[in-house]
């Protein structure tokens, strides 16, 4: 049976966003550039265009613009919230929610995650960790 995938496309806003400083923190990053990216971060625009299963997400703050393209069940490289360069392992874990492990390419540093989900009532949920801090950020359709 063919699964149905859902639709990811779309401009979302942030609504709300919770731990985004701890992520920060856990991941070492200083207290300057904390509150820099803290400050940049709390109105992204994320805009997704999606095909099958390639998404291409574009978020863009005050202070940088990412852009990361990926098929679900296909390595890619990407970078973690901090800068540094991993290879990511997107997955469908229910019909409405990828989750992605990200492996560090060198270097140590705390085991990094995250997780994109499309709720019964629009939202897109995302969440980022880090070792066992957890970054949660609600979007809605612009």
């Amino acid at each position: 049976m063919e699964r149905k995938i859902p639709d990811f496309s779309g401009t979302w806003k942030m609504k709300t966003s919770e731990n985004f400083e701890e992520l920060l923190k856990a991941l070492g990053v200083n207290v300057l550039l904390r509150k820099i990216a803290v400050a940049a971060a709390s109105k992204p625009s994320v805009e997704i265009s999606q095909q099958g299963e390639t998404l291409s997400i574009l978020t863009s703050t005050s202070v940088r613009t990412t852009r990361v393209s990926f098929t679900v069940g296909q390595p890619f490289a990407e970078a973690t919230v901090d800068g540094r360069s991993c290879t990511s392992y997107p997955r469908w874990e229910t019909d409405c929610k990828i989750t992605c492990e990200q492996v560090l390419q060198r270097g140590e540093g705390p085991k990094t995650a995250w997780t994109r989900e499309l709720t019964n009532d629009g939202e897109l949920v995302l969440r980022m960790s880090a070792g066992d801090v957890v970054c949660t950020r609600v979007y809605v359709r612009d």
